[in-house]
């Protein structure tokens, strides 16, 4: 089954050159990063990387049948191409508000896990983040994803009104990125070595 198919997320560290830039062109930078792990993934994962759209919810258009999701932040950009709906996010694991954790996730959610709120948190966010990319949901759509179960360190349960989906974490340094699996291994790759060539030019969509 495509969905058995294993998934390869890919994360990049940002090189300096891109971290000292501001405003547009570091957007611009960033986007094109992002789209440059997303051709490793794809590598990976056997495709030709095709046009990248989004419709008018902002959700990426499949390309050749290939569903895509990308997250770039300041520290490091990530890509992911997949058979099945996908979607990725990147956060540094920092301190957060109580009145943030509460935004994020409902006392039910809260009292399936013990551990560390802070690390608890951005597993939360970072899987609910990934799955709105996926459904093109945005923001507004945060109230109707939940947590169900906790499977473990690196793995949760979520439902999008009526989906379930599965999320898999990968830590790295002082960061996380979460990933839809839905039942797909995960190979995580993460590349530290930020000695890139120049980023090519032409911004393509975030």
């Amino acid at each position: 089954m495509l969905k058995n198919r294993p998934i390869y997320p890919v994360i990049l560290k940002v090189p300096e050159r891109e971290k000292n830039l501001s405003g547009r062109k570091k957007v611009e930078a960033l986007s094109a990063l992002a789209r440059f792990a997303l051709e490793i993934s794809s590598l990976k994962s056997g495709v030709n990387l095709g046009l990248l759209e989004k419709d008018e919810n902002g959700a990426p258009i499949p390309f050749d049948g290939n569903f895509w999701s990308v997250s770039h932040k300041s520290e490091y950009v990530g890509g992911v191409t997949a058979r099945t709906e996908t979607g990725i996010d990147i956060e540094k694991i920092k301190p957060c508000s109580a009145a943030l954790m509460k935004k994020i996730a409902g006392p039910q959610e809260w009292a399936l896990s013990d551990s560390d709120g802070k690390i608890l948190f951005f597993r939360f966010w970072t899987s609910k983040e990934a799955i709105l990319k996926a459904e093109g949901a945005g923001i507004s759509g945060l109230s109707r994803c939940r947590i169900v179960k906790i499977q473990g360190g690196d793995s949760l349960i979520a439902t999008y009104e009526y989906k379930i989906r599965e999320v898999r974490h990968h830590f790295f340094g002082d960061h996380i990125a979460s990933v839809i699996a839905d039942g797909s291994d995960i190979e995580w790759t993460v590349i530290e070595d930020n000695s890139y060539p120049p980023l090519i030019k032409k911004s393509p969509p975030e």
